[in-house]
């Protein structure tokens, strides 16, 4: 039958009014089973849910049928229902085999019967399997036996004896016919071979063979043996074993052994998929013959599967508004399991707001328990927890995850019940002054502030032209600039509403509060100033001390501190006789006026005010001391031709200052480059290639020999252009003794430490001996510059040759040399070489100090060196010949001939000069 045809009038079956079924909440119970059938309450008749199928529900079981209850509640009452499942013919017979094979002797005898594997018919009754044919029938024909149990075995019986030599293979076709309306069939073709002489077949000890075995036993369990025996011997008395047929989900299941019929487990038997099997089994001889029996094996259940959660209807999200009570899921729990082990409860946590109920068998819903506020949860992940009741329990559990949408059921709420800000006066436009915040619990668009600045006005202006507010942050700025003087402080108020559908908002006051700056001068406002008009305050001369002149009134337009005025006198024409009162600006007399006083008084008072900076105003006032007003007049007629008060006083003095400031510091960067190029000029005239020739004493006191040295050496002395690197060697000539001044050595004053270093060796072959007791000269006739002249050091290298010295002709020593006659005396010793330079250190700078105008970088007098040698009277003079010229220099001129002065003793010189006179 189709979904929603009748099945019957339970409410007429049973007596009952359609009343009754309403009220009493009619349902139908049907157990484990799927629900085929439904009840309609309204007409009190049974209709078909789902189509039923009656070989799936009952198989061969007849009669087939649906027991049902039908429950009514108030008060609860239960009505057994059977329905009864009548078969229709939609099931054709089916072979097991697609074809048979028959090895039959040919000594069989007529009546021969063989076993055929019979068809199978899912339908029961008249539409079962009803007849069997067999074409052809030359040989064979067809017979049914039937069993206490209502089957039916089909043996073929010979009728006619075979002859293998006429045709050793048949090939028969049997076709099995049910009594349905069209009837259906079903065929198998039969293959005969024809053997030769075996006339006894295997006869098997029982027709039914029953066994047990538990669901999930191991593979190899042993079911069963089954036996059979033939009278036959040899190989024809062998007998082999075979299963026929079996069900259809069992064919690999079980397996029998051909030689001794034990039948042994080889898969997994689930007694959820079947819990009944039946095996037919033949045994058969070598000639062909064969017996047949039934092998019946229950299947023993154990609690071995565990509930399965299926989902049936689910919501991934429900509102936060839902109702208490609202289905969020459906599911259907299944345990294949029998009786206990198949019983399912289902629970869930107890601290969520959902519960969990069993509307029927297996099926159980998920529903809320209290109302949902998604600003506390919002997301709940409920596992669901299945368990059954056997020994031991088994379970499964499931998880559900449920969102919670959002509702908009919350307004936005400002961080704080009003605010308030401050801005100081003569702000920009567009200066941000804060910022206002709202928060919404809520998710999403719902959450989504923005901010609406509320219509009002400030003294007759739209706030809008005050302020702005941004509707995205609530960042207030300030549309113009303020002044306090005109407005103090206002008040508006900025909404925040969010992106609900509808939408909630809420509501804050700011308050805006303008700071005040100093930005106003206090102004005069008595004495009035005038342009053009000469007003004057009369003081009589017979005013007493503190007499009340007149008062400085001002005002200040700003407030607090800004706005408190001082006062002070500035300047007067006599400060003796005026003060000004510094917080009332009462202008009075310090002492009596007296007629030396002039009648003409000029005061200037400066008003100021307290703030940071300050600002002030300058008030004239002019006084006449006079008894009389024309005296006055007379006074004052000029009185305005006056030099006038330089109102800009303190912007000239700054100009002042700065340009004194600027001169000094000019001054000196001046006196400082001077000084630097001054110490430039020194350097580079130390430094300078010019030369410069020393001058010596004219003349020693001969201390060391008797007699005199008739002999006169003169030595012509030519420096290098850088004479300062000059170097004197001595080398010998013809056996006599020359000092070669060598312009291109340029030994300095280091090699000639070094050259100390020589001296102090006695032993050296290349050093003279030092000279004899006798040489002694005071430090003041030594060797060295004198009077006005620039000393310069001459550094000399003493070469011992015979223990004399000898010098050249002029004509013969050549340029650069210096010739003498008659022997050298013998060198000085160091320590007389170090005092004669120490002496000479000193000479220079008392020189130096003479010098005057006459001694320059451009001109450099030729000075001679005049030589004494010591125990003799000769004195070495000047060769005009032996003189070189100096390039870049004029030819010296002829100075005055003047005595070298002595040197000027020094401190250290006379500590010398003490010694040398007591050694």
């Amino acid at each position: 039958m189709s979904k929603g045809s009748m099945v019957g009038n339970i409410a007429q079956d049973l007596g009952l009014d359609l009343k009754r079924l309403k009220s009493g909440k009619a349902r139908i119970f049907s157990g484990d089973s799927k629900e085929y059938i439904e009840l309609n309450k309204e007409k009190g008749t049974l209709l078909i849910k789902e189509k039923i199928d009656r070989e799936s529900l009952c198989a061969k079981t007849t009669p087939c049928a649906l027991h049902l209850q039908m429950i009514l509640e108030n008060p609860m009452e239960m009505y057994s229902v059977t329905v009864e499942i009548t078969d229709i013919n939609d099931n054709a017979p089916i072979f097991q085999t697609e074809e048979i094979s028959f090895e039959i002797s040919e000594s069989a005898v007529t009546g021969a019967r063989f076993m055929l594997d019979g068809a199978v018919d899912a339908d029961v009754g008249i539409n079962g399997l009803q007849s069997y044919s067999l074409q052809p029938t030359d040989h064979f024909v067809l017979e049914l036996q039937s069993h206490a149990d209502g089957g039916k075995n089909v043996e073929m019986v010979l009728k006619r004896p075979l002859d293998r030599e006429q045709k050793e293979r048949f090939t028969l076709m049997l076709t099995a016919l049910d009594g349905g309306e069209p009837v259906l069939s079903g065929t198998v073709q039969i293959h005969i071979t024809v053997l030769d002489v075996n006339d006894n077949a295997p006869v098997f000890t029982q027709k039914v063979y029953k066994a047990s075995v538990i669901e999930n036993a191991a593979k190899g369990t042993k079911l069963t043996t089954v036996g059979a025996s033939d009278a036959d011997e040899g190989s024809n008395g062998h007998v082999t074993y075979y299963i026929s047929k079996v069900n259809e989900d069992g064919k690999e299941l079980f397996m029998i052994n051909r030689d001794n019929g034990e039948i042994t487990l080889i898969g997994q038997i689930d007694y959820e998929k079947t819990n009944h099997y039946q095996l037919d089994i033949k045994a058969r001889d070598q000639g062909g013959l064969s017996d047949s029996c039934k092998l019946i094996i229950d299947v023993v259940d154990i609690n071995d599967n565990r509930p399965d959660i299926t989902i049936i209807s689910m919501s991934n999200s429900i509102s936060e508004e839902a109702l208490p009570s609202t289905v969020v899921a459906m599911m259907k729990v299944n345990d294949p399991d029998s009786s206990a082990n198949g019983h399912v409860h289902c629970s869930i946590a107890e601290n969520i707001p959902f519960s969990i109920t069993s509307t029927s068998n297996n099926f159980f819903s998920l529903r809320t328990e209290q109302e949902l506020d998604r600003e506390k949860e919002a997301e709940y992940n409920i596992t669901v927890m299945c368990s059954d009741e056997g020994v031991p329990s088994l379970s499964s559990s499931a998880s559900l995850r449920l969102q919670i949408s959002d509702v908009n059921d919350n307004a936005p709420v400002f961080d704080r019940r009003s605010y308030e800000a401050f801005v100081v006066e003569n702000n920009t436009p567009g200066l941000s002054i804060f910022t206002v915040k709202a928060s919404d619990t809520d998710s999403t668009q719902n959450a989504r502030v923005s901010y609406i600045l509320e219509d009002s006005k400030i003294n007759g202006v739209p706030v809008s032209s005050y302020v702005s507010v941004s509707a995205d942050s609530g960042a207030i700025n300030a549309l113009r600039s303020f002044d306090y003087e005109q407005l103090k402080d206002f008040h508006f108020r900025i909404k925040a509403q969010d992106g609900g559908s509808p939408p909630l908002s809420s509501n804050v006051t700011v308050t805006i509060k303008i700071q005040d700056q100093n930005d106003n001068a206090p102004q005069v406002l008595y004495p009035v100033q005038t342009g053009g008009s000469l007003v004057a305050e009369i003081v009589p001369r017979s005013a007493d001390v503190g007499y009340l002149v007149t008062k400085v009134v001002a005002v200040d337009v700003d407030s607090g501190q800004n706005a408190w005025l001082s006062y002070k006198l500035q300047k007067a024409t006599d400060r003796a006789l005026f003060e000004v009162g510094p917080q009332n600006g009462e202008i009075r007399t310090v002492r009596q006026v007296t007629d030396k006083d002039a009648v003409k008084q000029k005061l200037t008072v400066v008003v100021e005010d307290n703030g940071h900076p300050s600002r002030s105003a300058v008030v004239n006032i002019n006084v006449a001391v006079a008894d009389s007003f024309p005296e006055v007049l007379s006074e004052f007629t000029d009185f305005t031709h006056g030099k006038e008060y330089n109102d800009n006083l303190t912007f000239y003095l700054v100009l002042a200052l700065a340009a004194v400031s600027i001169l000094f510091i000019t001054c000196v960067v001046v006196i400082i480059s001077v000084k630097i190029y001054r110490w430039r000029q020194s350097r580079i005239f130390y430094q300078s290639n010019l030369p410069v020739i020393p001058y010596y004493p004219p003349g020693y006191t001969d201390t060391g020999v008797t007699g005199t040295l008739p002999h006169m050496y003169n030595y012509d002395v030519c420096m290098t252009t850088n004479s300062r690197k000059s170097d004197c060697k001595y080398s010998t000539l013809g056996g006599q003794s020359v000092l070669v001044v060598d312009q291109s050595f340029t030994e300095t004053l280091q090699r000639a430490m070094k050259e100390k270093s020589l001296l102090e060796d006695s032993d050296s072959p290349e050093l003279q001996k030092p000279p004899n007791n006798d040489w002694r000269l005071p430090p003041n006739q030594r060797p060295g510059p004198s009077g006005q002249h620039r000393f310069h050091t001459l550094q000399q290298r003493w070469t011992p040759y015979e223990k004399s010295r000898a010098g050249a002709r002029p004509e013969e020593a050549g340029a650069g040399a210096v010739g003498g006659t008659g022997p050298w005396p013998n060198p000085p010793t160091e320590a007389e070489q170090l005092q004669a330079l120490m002496a000479a250190a000193n000479e220079v700078s008392e020189a130096t100090a003479t010098l005057g105008p006459r001694y320059n970088a451009q001109y450099v007098p030729d000075y001679r060196q005049n030589v004494y040698i010591p125990g003799s009277t000769a004195t070495l003079t000047a060769n005009p010949q032996q003189q070189m010229p100096q390039q870049a220099l004029p030819p010296p001129q002829a100075l005055p001939p003047a005595e070298a002065p002595k040197a000027a003793p020094t401190p250290a010189s006379k500590k010398k000069a003490t010694k040398k006179d007591k050694k």
